[in-house]
């Protein structure tokens, strides 16, 4: 689907085509593979820009790409600040642009 992907690693070796399936970035559909990291569908789709710094409202992306750094962190599922290098995708997720610490959603606040 995208010429982004890696199909043949260096060390891991061939990698697997996967089931497609369709996640949705700010109410946008896009295609994914099941299980490859959010942030990997997202930038096979042309999507740059994760978040936005609060203080300076900078954009970040991806950067790391192991979880150690928050670059990466989105709202996902109405979780907020969700390191989405190594989230795997799942059918419906949703996934949006974060802005500053993100917000709690009043559903996911009282749970």
């Amino acid at each position: 689907m995208s010429k982004v992907r890696v199909k043949q690693h260096p060390i891991l070796g061939p990698q697997e085509e996967g089931q497609w399936v369709t996640i949705y970035f700010n109410g946008k559909p896009i295609k994914a593979r099941k299980g490859e990291p959010i942030a990997a569908s997202l930038y096979a789709a042309g999507i740059r820009v994760f978040r936005y710094t609060k203080r300076f409202q900078e954009p970040r992306s991806l950067f790391c790409g192991i979880g150690r750094c928050t670059d990466c962190m989105m709202t996902v599922n109405d979780v907020p600040n969700v390191r989405t290098c190594i989230t795997p995708v799942e059918e419906g997720m949703r996934v949006e642009q974060q802005k500053g610490l993100g917000q709690w959603s009043e559903k996911n606040a009282t749970s």
